[in-house]
């Protein structure tokens, strides 16, 4: 289904949409994700746009998702997508292009992780701009994705759940401005949401923190166990509190504060999963890592200290950062040994490479996390194919979205609530058929009841 898109967007955009069947949904990775999913008795379908977490998810969606269409730009992340999952539903392509008629039949669920540039805490501010200003950011890829959804829904195919993916900036830059256009936005299509923030550090040791939007219709009933009456502090934490306060009046009374339960308890650790011999990165010379410790700070250095006095085997992340000192700015090394890796990204230089260190008794090693390693991180399977070359591995891995979360977020909001939703859809359908056969019999007795 590959198209090539107009250049000169880079990765501006990705979308989804599936269907549940007895396989397993496909999904692919990129800095944009986006998917329609849809559901039935038998089957689900699902659309996803910006793929960040289509080209590995397929465990995650595990059961009767099927994707029913995918789209990224990233020629490199469209390959990923097609290596692992064949290329029948990915589309590359400028999500600009992305027409209705590409997106096949109503979807259960889109899923669309819009870029995150202008959004984080490393990026410039720029927000997703406004619905058709002149100046395109990258994050305003959001707005295709709502152009595309209103054309659905003015076919009669808006799918019955829409997913948002971000970066937690989303909440808090600009004043929030940002998050209260999205869900006005998705007030406009009819729809009410909620959200949830969710860190991969409940299921693999990483810190990766993200924000997951949630919408249905605004007539859709919801199950009593899937709704809150107040945030959860773990999955609802002060950044989204604060956020939701700052909502209009009509979409704060329309929000949904999704029950997700209790955080599942972390059962890998960063050692178990950094290995002695790597696999495609070599360990640091001596005199590397004697320069490295070098450019520590002496709190950095007590920190080694420390854990050259413990017996165990020692993992913990490496750093490079640029800090002040005696009036100027120097590159220093930042060790941590708290058991999780911090968030992985896609690198732009050497010094934003990922490393490790590891420490047992008087031995010191350093070198770069290999890529097997950063795959267990974000909780793919050994089996998963990522690009050999070091740089382009780590593009599609510091994009993606964790697995275990998404398989979380699948289990205890996403198949419940499109069971509540369709169970009431069911309830009406069966009302307006038996009213249908027997019209006369029930006019009568509504006119006796009356009476």
């Amino acid at each position: 289904m590959r198209r090539t898109g107009r250049p000169g967007w880079g990765n501006y955009g990705n979308f989804r949409f599936t269907r549940q069947a007895k396989r397993t949904c496909r999904a692919s990775c990129g800095v944009d994700d986006g998917r329609l999913w849809r559901k039935g008795r038998l089957k689900c379908q699902a659309i996803s746009n910006f793929s960040r977490a289509e080209a590995w998810c397929a465990p995650a969606w595990a059961g009767r998702w099927k994707c029913q269409f995918a789209n990224d730009f990233d020629p490199l992340k469209v390959k990923v997508y097609a290596d692992n999952w064949g290329e029948a539903e990915i589309l590359e392509d400028d999500i600009h292009n992305v027409e209705p008629a590409d997106l096949g039949r109503r979807a259960d669920l889109a899923w669309a992780s819009f870029p995150c540039q202008d959004l984080s805490a490393a990026g410039n501010g720029l927000g997703i701009g406004q619905a058709g200003g002149a100046t395109r950011t990258r994050s305003g890829t959001f707005w295709a994705f709502i152009d595309l959804m209103k054309d659905l829904k003015a076919n009669g195919r808006l799918p019955r759940i829409l997913v948002l993916e971000n970066v937690v900036g989303l909440l808090t830059i600009n004043g929030g401005e940002e998050f209260r256009t999205v869900i006005a936005s998705l007030e406009r299509l009819g729809m009410r949401a909620g959200a949830v923030v969710v860190d991969a550090r409940h299921f693999v040791p990483q810190s990766r923190p993200r924000v997951f939007i949630v919408a249905i219709a605004k007539t859709s009933a919801l199950a009593d166990e899937l709704v809150r009456k107040e945030p959860h502090p773990t999955w609802h934490p002060d950044p989204l509190v604060k956020a939701v306060a700052k909502l209009s009046p009509q979409c704060r009374e329309q929000w949904i504060w999704f029950n997700l339960g209790a955080p599942p308890e972390l059962k890998k650790t960063l050692n178990s999963i950094v290995k002695s011999n790597p696999v495609g990165v070599e360990w640091h010379t001596p005199a590397e890592t004697k320069r490295l410790v070098g450019m520590m700070s002496e709190a950095h250095k007590q920190k080694l200290a420390e854990a050259k006095k413990s017996s165990k085997r020692m993992v913990g992340t490496l750093s490079l950062r640029m800090r002040p000192s005696n009036g100027r700015t120097i590159q220093r090394t930042e060790i941590c040994f708290r058991g999780l890796a911090g968030c992985l990204r896609t690198p732009k230089g050497g010094g934003s490479r990922p490393r490790i260190i590891v420490v047992k008794g008087g031995s010191v090693r350093t070198r770069l996390l290999a890529s097997p390693e950063a795959a267990a991180l974000m909780g793919l399977k050994t089996s998963y194919r990522l690009p050999d070359i070091y740089e382009y591995a780590f593009r599609v891995v510091g994009d993606g979205v964790a697995v275990p979360v998404v398989s979380f977020l699948r289990a205890k909001l996403f198949n419940p609530l499109l069971r509540s939703v369709k169970k009431q859809r069911a309830a009406g359908a069966g009302k307006s058929n038996k009213a249908a056969r027997r019209p006369d019999k029930g006019r009568r007795g509504q006119l006796e009841l009356r009476v």
